[in-house]
């Protein structure tokens, strides 16, 4: 699935892709009953797609939600979409705190993670309010719109191949050098990397050269971070998304709306085996109130996969296993049939 790969490519990043309201649809609150109150969070990447939607459902459980990003109402970043802003997204958190009765609440601050002095200030002020870290999510993505998909190494615009890494890696290591020494004062935190595919699909080349790298990378940093976070009693892990149906999935590469989406499958078929943001914001709720999370140490997880464990749905109350869908049924060139994969 190349071209799936691309889209799938869309699903993780901060800059890349969201759901645009607050969902309360569905089942897959499990995990949540034991709730997030009192936890802080810090969502690194979270305008849009799985980033906005991870903050939202952390906010629905009750934490205290610290969302960053580059686009604002005043500022667009280098994505070009207005449409979403992280002022956005903290009322979203908001709003869904406040429908679940959990107090949760989300608070926006704009940040660069390619800057170290911004981010300096953003774990400050979080030390400063909250005086506690207890969920790192890293995010941070926006690398796309550089991607040059059908070009080898050596066609790629260098200078574009090089900003991919930095928005895809560097971000992520600048944001853990300064949030990681508040995070691990306290036993219990939790980091999690976010990429595109596992680590067993992401072993074949997810093409072009840049983009494999930069999706290759947070599952090795959630494999370091585990070794270095566990003698705090904290726990580093990575996280992926399916195929997941962002804002510019949506709008942008097959114009649907998430009411009709399923029209796109007359573009691809295969992408009855979408999810949405939702989905992996309910993955990540489930782990962050699993007392037993620490068994997850350094492992690369999926929104599909950790469904079976946990018993939480997609807003539609199915749950789809991209991943698995993907490697044996397009990858294989099988017609496309979602049976018994969500």
């Amino acid at each position: 699935m190349e071209n799936t790969q691309q889209s799938a490519g869309l699903a993780s990043g901060a800059e890349s892709a969201v759901t645009t309201k607050p969902e309360s649809e569905g089942t897959g609150t499990t995990g949540a009953a034991e709730g997030l109150a009192g936890k802080v969070a810090l969502v690194a990447g979270a305008t849009r797609g799985a980033g906005r939607a991870m903050a939202v459902e952390l906010g629905r459980a009750g934490a205290t939600v610290y969302v960053t990003g580059r686009t604002t109402r005043q500022h667009t970043s280098e994505v070009g979409r207005t449409q979403e802003t992280i002022e956005g997204t903290a009322e979203l958190v908001s709003a869904a705190g406040a429908e679940a009765g959990t107090g949760g609440t989300g608070i926006a601050v704009p940040t660069d993670h390619l800057d170290p002095e911004q981010v300096r200030a953003l774990v400050e002020r979080i030390e400063r309010e909250q005086g506690r870290l207890d969920i790192l999510v890293n995010d941070i993505w926006g690398g796309d719109v550089h991607v040059e998909w059908d070009k080898k190494m050596w066609e790629h615009d260098l200078e574009k191949g090089l900003r991919i890494l930095r928005l895809g890696m560097e971000t992520h290591i600048v944001t853990s050098r300064f949030a990681l020494p508040l995070l691990v004062r306290s036993p219990g935190g939790l980091v999690v990397e976010v990429t595109d595919g596992t680590e067993e699909y992401n072993q074949r080349y997810r093409k072009p050269f840049y983009y494999d790298l930069a999706k290759a990378a947070p599952l090795r940093m959630a494999r370091a971070l585990a070794e270095e976070v566990k003698e705090y009693d904290c726990t580093a892990l990575c996280l992926t998304p399916g195929w997941l149906r962002s804002e510019a999935m949506l709008d942008t590469y097959f114009k649907v709306t998430e009411d009709d989406w399923m029209a796109g499958t007359k573009q691809n078929p295969h992408f009855a085996i979408s999810e949405t943001p939702t989905f992996v914001g309910r993955a990540l709720v489930a782990l962050a109130t699993d007392p037993e999370v620490a068994r997850w140490n350094g492992a690369s997880l999926s929104s599909g996969g950790l469904a079976k464990e946990y018993g939480f749905t997609d807003v539609d109350g199915s749950a789809p296993d991209a991943w698995r869908y993907i490697t044996e049924v397009d990858q294989e060139s099988k017609e496309a049939d979602v049976t018994g994969y969500r």
